[in-house]
C-alpha cells in the first residue's frame, strides 16, 4: 500500500492546481463556487489523463510477449505492473522447471532398454521411445496421434490390446519378422494405457538351444548306455564263447570311451564358458604344441593318411596352452576322421603381412556343403549324423574350437567344397603373436 499516500497527495496537488487554473481563467463576475468547480474538474481531468496514459502503457505491455520489463511508473500503475511482471516471471520459471522435469523423465525413458509406448483412451499413440519404435516398426514423430492397431497388425497384439485382463505378457513375432517381442500393458491416468515391450529374441534362442542341448546330450548318452545295457544282459543270461565274449567286451569298451569323450568335451565347454579369458602376457611355444598334435594325429590315423606339419619354429602365441592344444587337436582329429584312407592332411603356420598369424588345417576329405558351413560350430550339429557317429565324433569339437578362438581374440574361417576337402584357418591377432628370437 506504499502507493496510496503518493496517489492521495497527487490528487490533492492536482485539485489545488486545478483551483488555481480555474481562478485564473474565470472572470471576476463568476462566483467562488463556480471557480472551485472549474478548478476541481481540471484537476480531476489531469489525474485521469495521467492514469489513462500509465494504464495504456501497462495494457500495451500485457498485449505483447512480456519479454521486456513492465513500465516502471510510480504509484499505483507502477506497483501493478511490477506485481503482474513478477507473477508472469514466476509462472515462466515454474513452466521451465516442469518442462525440464518432463524432458529428464522422457530422456530416462528413452535410455531404457525396454520399449515404452503411451496410448490415449482411443488407443492413439501419444508418445513412444526409440526402442518401442524399433520394436513395432514405428516413426516416433510421423505416427504420433495414429491408432496403434492401424500400424501394428499382429493378431496376438490386437487381441491382447482388446482384452479386458492384462495380468500376463503376450509374446509375438516382430513386425519385421526378425525376432520375438514380449508386450505387457498397464493402465494409467483416465483411460490411458502404457505398452511395455521387450525383445526376447536372444532369450528364446538361448532357451531353444538349452532344450536342444539337453535333448542332444540325453540322446548321445542314451545310445551307448542302451548298447552297454544290452551287452550286460547278454553276458548275464547267455553262455558266450571266448571269441564272442572278447567281441562284446571290445564293443562295450568302445561305447564307454565314447561316453567318456562326450563327458570330457562337455566339461571342456563348461570350463571355457565359465572361466576368465586367457592372459595376454602368457606366451605358449607353438612348435611343441604342434609336435604333440602331430603325435596324436599319427596315432589316430595309424598310417592311413599322409600327414605333414610345417612352420611354427620360434613362434609363441599369448594364451592358454591347454585351450590352444584342444582347438588344434580337434581340427586335426576331424581331418583324420573325415579323410578317406590315402588322403592328405596338412597343418601349416605362416605369418601374415600385418603381423598376425595363421594356423591352417587342410585335408582332402569328403568336404562340406556350403549351406552347412555357418552352422558347423553349433553344439551337436552334424552334417551326416550316422557318419559322424561311425567316426566316433561327439559333435562338440568345432564348438570347442569356436570358444577357444573367441577367447584368444582370433577368427575362425572355414572353406570347404564337397569332394575336394576342407580348410580351417585360425587367424590370431598381431598382439598375441611373437617370434621368440625377436622377443629375446
Amino acid at each position: 500500500m506504499n502507493w496510496l499516500l503518493p496517489r492521495l497527495l497527487a490528487g490533492v496537488m492536482a485539485m489545488l492546481a486545478g483551483g488555481v487554473i480555474g481562478f485564473i481563467v474565470s472572470n471576476a463576475e463568476q462566483t467562488l463556487l463556480w471557480r472551485v468547480l472549474v478548478g476541481g474538474g481540471a484537476g480531476v481531468a489531469i489525474v485521469a489523463l495521467l492514469d489513462t496514459l500509465r494504464g495504456y502503457r501497462l495494457i500495451n505491455w500485457l498485449r505483447g510477449n512480456q519479454d521486456q520489463q513492465a513500465p516502471r511508473d510510480a504509484g499505483f500503475w507502477g506497483e501493478l505492473g511490477y506485481r503482474v511482471e513478477r507473477s508472469i516471471r514466476l509462472r515462466e520459471q515454474g513452466l521451465a522447471q516442469e518442462r525440464l522435469r518432463l524432458e529428464q523423465f522422457l530422456s530416462a525413458i528413452e535410455a531404457s532398454p525396454n520399449g515404452v509406448l503411451m496410448l490415449d483412451e482411443n488407443d492413439q499413440i501419444v508418445w513412444c521411445n526409440s526402442v518401442a519404435a524399433d520394436h513395432f516398426g514405428l516413426d516416433p514423430l510421423r505416427d504420433r496421434r495414429q491408432r496403434v492397431t492401424n500400424l501394428v497388425r499382429a493378431p496376438a497384439f490386437v487381441a491382447y490390446l482388446q482384452a479386458e485382463v492384462h495380468t500376463e505378457a503376450v509374446n509375438f513375432p516382430t513386425p519385421r519378422g526378425n525376432g520375438v517381442l514380449s508386450v505387457l500393458l498397464r493402465p494409467y491416468g483416465e483411460g490411458m494405457r502404457l505398452v511395455l515391450s521387450q525383445d526376447i529374441t536372444d532369450r528364446e534362442r538361448n532357451e531353444a538351444m538349452r532344450r536342444d542341448f539337453v535333448a542332444n546330450v540325453s540322446h548321445e548318452i542314451r545310445t551307448p548306455l542302451t548298447v552297454l545295457a544290452g551287452f550286460i544282459e547278454t553276458m548275464t543270461h547267455l553262455q558266450l564263447t571266448e571269441v564272442e565274449r572278447k567281441r562284446v567286451l571290445e564293443l562295450m569298451t568302445q561305447q564307454t570311451q565314447r561316453m567318456q569323450t562326450l563327458v570330457s568335451d562337455l566339461l571342456t565347454l563348461a570350463q571355457l564358458e565359465g572361466s576368465p579369458r586367457p592372459a595376454a602376457d602368457r606366451w605358449v611355444p607353438l612348435a611343441p604344441l604342434l609336435a604333440q598334435v602331430e603325435a596324436d594325429a599319427r596315432a589316430l590315423s595309424a598310417g592311413r593318411h599322409l600327414l605333414t606339419v610345417s612352420g611354427g619354429t620360434g613362434v609363441q602365441i599369448a594364451g592358454s596352452s591347454s585351450e590352444l592344444h584342444s582347438a588344434v587337436n580337434n581340427l586335426v582329429s576331424n581331418a583324420v576322421r573325415y579323410t578317406p584312407e590315402g588322403g592328405r592332411i596338412d597343418v601349416t603356420w605362416q605369418e601374415l603381412p600385418d603381423g598376425s598369424g595363421e594356423l591352417a588345417v587342410s585335408d582332402t576329405g569328403v568336404g562340406i556343403e556350403r549351406e552347412h558351413i555357418p552352422r558347423l560350430t553349433e553344439r551337436f550339429y552334424r552334417v551326416d549324423g550316422s557318419r559322424s557317429r561311425d567316426t566316433g565324433g561327439t559333435g562338440l569339437g568345432l564348438s570347442i574350437v569356436k570358444h577357444v578362438v573367441q577367447r584368444h581374440g582370433a577368427e575362425l574361417d572355414i572353406q570347404s567344397e564337397p569332394g575336394k576337402g576342407s580348410r580351417f584357418r585360425l587367424v590370431f591377432p598381431a598382439a598375441r603373436v611373437r617370434v621368440a628370437i625377436e622377443a629375446a
